[in-house]
């Protein structure tokens, strides 16, 4: 089959007209019309059965051609599609990339399937921005008037294996790990700070942070960080270094005794990123911007986290910091 995008904007185009959002106002070259798909000559959706062998399915949300490719659009906010695989995927990703990860897990999308992303507006701040984000989840963006052919297979994917992600508090780098892996259909992500139990500011923060996770994902708490590397049979997201290293401190009491032991766990947990089978993103802080700690324990947990995030960027295809939710690769 042969798709024309007459448009790949959201219901009011990208710019949205009137409006004077920082999106709106520097636009991707060119105006993005309201999504529109014409399929081998006949425009519309819901797609319908139609002469010539054209059968559609999931509701009207996908459509078979004569040539035996599938087609599936993917709307934000709709309901899981019950699809057979196929071989181009329409999808609004913006409001919920971790879609995109559901559709992998129960095989509509595989490694021979474009994703085209469509319904594209000011949600996200910027061209460069979208095309960013699509790259992070194997999906990419097209201008209105492409014609793509469902039997051409998918431009290749480069994704980082070791990433490292590094801010202040509140940076927003939680946030943007989450969005790194939020289309993966399996993901672990690994919690190394206390649940919050005594403590309600510290259990409101676990619990935002459990609610903006994707609900299919796992969870593991653990200190064994080395392990879990080495083990992973999925990408893992680590959340985050900075409290696994205090953990750490905790276990060996070498906040006022010998840091030997946490020296140890640090050279095993570089020795395990470094030879990382599974994807890997983990957030830790940045300590090199901050005032000099009061007390000799403080100086030397900053210290010794300034070294394991040197250490862990060296070995990482990826590391960049995270300032007011931007992301400044390094």
């Amino acid at each position: 089959m042969k798709v024309l995008l007459a448009g790949t904007a959201g219901p009011a185009g990208w710019p949205e007209p009137g409006c004077r959002c920082a999106s709106c106002a520097r636009p991707p070259s060119g105006h993005r019309r309201p999504f529109e798909p014409v399929v081998d000559g006949v425009a519309g959706f819901p797609f319908r059965d139609r002469p010539g062998g054209y059968r559609s399915f999931a509701g009207g949300h996908g459509l078979a051609g004569p040539d035996g490719t599938r087609l599936l659009y993917a709307p934000a906010g709709g309901p899981q599609l019950d699809a057979p695989p196929c071989d181009l995927v329409l999808a609004d990703l913006l409001d919920g990339p971790e879609r995109l990860g559901l559709l992998r897990r129960a095989g509509v999308v595989g490694e021979r399937t474009q994703v085209v992303a469509v319904g594209v507006d000011h949600r996200v701040r910027s061209g460069e921005e979208l095309a960013r984000r699509l790259a992070l989840w194997g999906a990419r963006a097209v201008p209105d008037g492409t014609v793509i052919d469902t039997r051409l297979p998918p431009p290749p994917v480069r994704r980082a294996r070791r990433t490292l992600l590094l801010g202040g508090s509140r940076s927003g780098k939680s946030a943007e790990a989450e969005l790194r892996l939020a289309a993966e259909p399996y993901v672990t992500y690994v919690a190394t700070g206390p649940r919050g139990e005594g403590d309600g500011e510290w259990a409101a923060r676990v619990r935002a942070h459990q609610e903006r996770r994707p609900a299919h994902w796992t969870t593991l708490e653990t200190t064994d960080l080395a392990r879990a590397v080495r083990d992973a049979a999925t990408p893992l997201l680590v959340d985050g270094l900075g409290t696994w290293l205090a953990a750490v401190f905790d276990e060996h009491g070498a906040w006022e005794g010998d840091r030997t032991p946490v020296e140890r766990r640090c050279d095993e947990l570089a020795r395990a990123w470094r030879d990382a089978a599974r994807p890997i993103v983990a957030v830790s802080d940045e300590v090199g911007m901050g005032v000099v700690p009061a007390t000799a324990s403080g100086r030397a947990f900053r210290d010794a986290l300034g070294r394991l995030n040197e250490r862990l960027a060296a070995e990482s295809e990826d590391v960049a910091l995270v300032v007011a939710g931007r992301v400044l690769p390094l």
